[in-house]
């Protein structure tokens, strides 16, 4: 190893081990359900800051909850339905730059989303929908992909595609420790 190895690991670890640091890069973790039926996906038309876009039902993890559960839940909070996950269909990354506006500062996130497949059953018509979503809707890949700048995301295509293609991997892929609810305790 060369002096400059040493100091680069040196450095590296030091950068690795000094904590929660607000400098370090901390993607966006999210989960999504990708349901089918009768050739339909479920999607939800949700408010964002740039207009109506269309989502799959998705949103981001809690603090002590597992990608399935999170999924669960969201799953429910959007759509009223209750999912049942079958799969993980697959893990995704995807980056997007939003410029400042109307006093709202720029973003650049990246998203690393959990896509789960399954079924839902009929939607509870006494749950209220989460407030940035308008409706429901169950459209044919055909009608997604024509909606071009209405998707959310590139990530709504992506994982319809992989769905249809039959990617799937088996939910016990991603393995959730119990320190989610009680954390390690160190020192």
């Amino acid at each position: 190893m060369t002096a400059a190895g040493a100091t680069f690991s040196t450095t590296r670890a030091a950068h690795y081990h000094r904590g929660m640091n607000d400098s370090r890069w901390k993607p966006s973790v999210t989960v999504a359900a990708i349901v089918e039926s009768d050739g339909r996906y479920l999607l939800v038309e949700e408010r964002t800051p740039e207009g109506l876009k269309l989502n799959n039902p998705a949103g981001h993890l809690d603090r002590g909850e597992s990608p399935l559960q999170a999924v669960v839940r969201e799953c429910l909070e959007e759509t009223a339905r209750s999912f049942t996950p079958q799969a993980l269909l697959g893990v995704y990354l995807a980056r997007f730059e939003r410029p400042a506006r109307g006093g709202r500062p720029a973003d650049d996130i990246t998203y690393l989303r959990f896509a789960y497949c399954g079924s839902v059953g009929e939607a509870d018509p006494t749950r209220a929908l989460d407030a940035p979503i308008v409706r429901t809707l169950w459209l044919t890949p055909d009608e997604i992909r024509a909606a071009g700048d209405r998707l959310r995301s590139p990530l709504v295509l992506r994982c319809i595609e992989d769905h249809r293609s039959g990617l799937r991997h088996p939910l016990g892929t991603v393995w959730a420790d119990g320190s989610l609810q009680q954390p390690w305790r160190l020192g």
